[in-house]
């Protein structure tokens, strides 16, 4: 049996669906707490309302001695199971006064009471086993001292574990070309190279991931598609040439030519980029949406937007319209505009020109208004997309119409809000989701190329 505290139900409202053949057991004090924060358009308020929804759905017509009994669990049919329906734990609500004692802690907060509860039920099932799940570390610190098993809540992971996360790469090895390419066909289309191979090897990969031979001079491609044994490589364009240079910008390493090589490409709709500081993340990605947008007139405006979260304390209301307010925010923006306009010729007045140029095509905008909005022939960069809660992610990434492109970026390693991890992300979350469609790509960029200073910062810090 499952205790869950107010936190978990907070976090994720279909917790309660989440465990399987095993019971679930809300105390009192949770739907007390519950109650309390209900009010709002917060995050948090909004799931409160959805678990009160859920529960009175689950109520419906129950008679006292039913809800005595526990309510049985909807549980959805698995794909894993032969489509047969899983077995279903029963929902408690405490509907009784349990002896807790609970002479090692002083006071009545909340926390100590959902305490004295699973204490109180592991002494009354004694031959069942009772999981206090929270994401309140001192709880489960408190619990465990007392007796009680907790653990934290898992079932919003994308992935058991961030360093499982895929990189959108893959190096070849040494004996590939033996193994994977004696009845190898290729072409060329509009000066587009096309190799069709055929191995054991090209069964593990997916549309959009780049293959290369870790040496100065080997091949680099990216695979489009795959069918059982076959799979079809197009080889890339080298973005670390001055003559290839996307709005003057060229690619440092083979990470960032990968990356310039999804973000130009206009069969991928979805580009996520993740990679530590001074990777090069917004830059390559600014450079390649102005060349697209000015250039090829292939986008009618680029959109920047991110999440605003404060480093330190919060200085209270920005005054001004909703581009004003977010100024303050996009300092990463107008750092990386310096970048690509400090090349320009004509001294200042030309640079001064251009800068109001790019500032007609670029625009700001806050997540709090994406709600209802459809997005028309746009390049939208979500900047430090890590600290999105799957939720939120799918609220924005839903926003893109005909002709948009999205370009999600962000280190998971500098998440900001509380009770999200690496793990469970809005960025892992669709990095694992869009693996393996056709118009989706995602590139971990590893190598820093801000300056020496910051890359051994980064090391050693």
């Amino acid at each position: 049996m499952f205790v869950l505290d107010t936190n978990v139900l907070m976090h994720d409202p279909t917790a309660i669906f989440r465990f399987e053949e095993h019971d679930v057991f809300i105390p009192m004090i949770v739907l007390e707490e519950l109650d309390a924060g209900k009010k709002g358009l917060s995050e948090a308020a909004r799931n409160v309302r959805q678990v009160s929804r859920f529960l009175d759905e689950l109520m419906q017509g129950a008679t006292k001695t039913e809800i005595d009994r526990g309510l049985p669990l909807p549980n959805a049919i698995s794909s894993g199971n032969n489509g047969k329906q899983r077995p279903s734990g029963r929902l408690f609500f405490q509907t009784q006064t349990l002896d807790s004692a609970l002479p090692e802690l002083p006071g009545h907060g909340a926390d100590n009471a959902i305490l004295g509860q699973a204490l109180a039920l592991k002494r009354a099932h004694t031959d069942a086993e009772i999981t206090l799940v929270s994401k309140d570390i001192n709880l489960r610190i408190k619990a465990a001292i007392l007796g009680v098993h907790a653990e934290d809540y898992f079932s919003d992971q994308t992935i058991e574990d961030a360093d499982l996360l895929y990189t959108g790469m893959q190096a070849l090895a040494a004996d590939f070309w033996e193994a994977n390419g004696k009845d190898m066909q290729s072409w060329k289309d509009h000066a587009r190279t096309f190799y069709r191979l055929t191995g054991p090897a090209v069964r593990e990969w997916h549309p959009n991931l780049f293959v290369y031979e870790d040496s100065p001079s080997g091949v680099e491609a990216i695979v489009r598609s795959v069918k059982g044994d076959e799979a079809v490589l197009e080889l890339l364009h080298d973005y670390r040439s001055e003559r290839h240079a996307v709005w003057g910008i060229t690619a440092r390493n083979r990470e960032q030519n990968f990356a310039l090589n999804l973000l130009m490409d206009p069969e991928v709709d979805f580009v996520t980029v993740l990679g530590p500081a001074g990777t090069g993340k917004t830059l390559l990605t600014l450079a390649a949406g102005l060349a697209q947008t000015l250039d090829n007139r292939r986008f009618g405006e680029i959109i920047m937007t991110r999440v605003t979260i404060p480093l330190g304390e919060d200085i209270g209301f920005l005054p001004g319209t909703e581009e004003e307010k977010m100024e303050p925010w996009m300092g990463a923006l107008m750092d990386n505009l310096e970048v690509l306009t400090q090349s320009q010729e004509g001294g200042n007045w030309a640079r001064a020109a251009t800068n109001d140029l790019l500032r007609s095509r670029i625009k700001i905008r806050s997540l709090n208004f994406m709600r209802g909005r459809t997005f028309l022939n746009r390049y939208i960069i979500l900047d430090e997309a890590q600290n999105l809660t799957p939720k939120q992610m799918k609220a924005l990434v839903t926003r893109a119409g005909p002709g948009t492109k999205l370009v999600c970026l962000g280190n998971i390693a500098q998440i900001d809000t509380p009770y999200l991890t690496e793990t469970s992300s809005g960025l892992t979350f669709v990095v694992n989701r869009f693996r393996g469609w056709q118009h989706s790509g995602h590139l971990t960029l590893v190598r820093g190329e801000r300056s020496r200073l910051a890359d051994f910062a980064s090391e050693s810090l």
